[in-house]
């Protein structure tokens, strides 16, 4: 059951939107992230998926709809259409189209790694977006930078390793290997365009579509170095390996990729520990001594 004036605000706005009379029928609960409220709403006129929470998370679901339009104007890979983000004044949510799941196509990975590889041809010439958003319930600053370092450094693990100390989670120590890491990033990355990004993908934020084929959901987007978007789909046990040959054989990355998965994920791995606690501090700590 949706929770007090979110029906009668919902049943109004997608009237609007359909140029109809709506009935809402059923709401069915959806497996997902951990943040929001999620349901497939039943109506007469279809299906739709609604997340909702909290009025507060407002800025949240207004920064989701402008990354999913962004990505969908990229024409590389499917994302769910946004039809609104609004409230019902204790209520914030958005609405878009329910995507009906279907199983893996036979050549899904494929496809997907080559349509990834499509989405990153999306260049700017600087690194960050011209709007700040989030990733999870943490605000992700994108201000732009001409370079990716400055911009890995300030806006990335910067921002993270204030907010962790603020949050008590980190030490001197750990301050200290990250200044030490700093200093010999220039050497350790190599140059790439500034690639449009989904930004969090890993295997919770893709779903298989109608037609066996990749649906990309939640992003954090933002135009950054396209090996941080690769490490990031290795994260949480990575995909396929057909993805990544796929990868490759669109665009190849530049050698020594598979090395440098570590360091790019130090930022998830950082947002990870803000987010839910000390838990991520081994793995962190191993990364910075392997590139100590």
């Amino acid at each position: 059951m949706l929770p007090g004036h979110l029906e009668p605000t919902l049943v109004d706005l997608l009237g609007k939107i359909l140029g109809r009379s709506v009935s809402i029928l059923k709401c069915s609960p959806v497996r997902g992230g951990c943040i929001h409220h999620a349901t497939e709403l039943k109506t007469g006129q279809g299906s739709f998926f609604l997340k909702y929470n909290r009025i507060e998370e407002l800025a949240n679901f207004q920064a989701e709809a402008r990354g999913l339009r962004l990505l969908e104007s990229a024409g590389a890979l499917k994302v769910p259409q946004v039809l609104l983000v609004s409230d019902s004044g204790s209520h914030a949510f958005i609405l878009m189209e329910f995507i009906l799941p279907g199983p893996h196509s036979d050549d899904f990975w494929t496809t997907f790694g080559h349509s990834l590889a499509n989405l990153h041809w999306n260049t700017s010439s600087r690194y960050g977006l011209d709007h700040d958003n989030f990733i999870g319930r943490l605000s992700q600053s994108n201000t732009w930078h001409n370079n990716w370092i400055s911009f890995f450094i300030e806006e990335r693990m910067g921002a993270q390793l204030k907010l962790a100390k603020q949050k008590g989670l980190t030490s001197s120590n750990l301050h200290t290997a990250f200044e030490a890491l700093f200093k010999r990033l220039p050497n350790l990355i190599p140059d790439e365009p500034p690639s449009l990004l989904h930004g969090d993908l890993w295997s919770g934020n893709f779903l298989v579509g109608p037609k066996g084929e990749a649906c990309i959901v939640d992003p954090a987007v933002y135009y950054g170095h396209r090996e941080a978007e690769l490490a990031f789909t290795r994260l949480f046990g990575g995909f396929e390996p057909q993805f990544y040959s796929s990868y490759m054989n669109a665009w190849p990355l530049k050698e020594g990729w598979e090395e440098r998965v570590g360091l790019f994920n130090l930022y998830p791995l950082m947002v990870h520990l803000n987010l839910f606690g000390k838990g991520y501090l081994r793995e962190i700590y191993d990364i910075l001594s392997k590139f100590s």
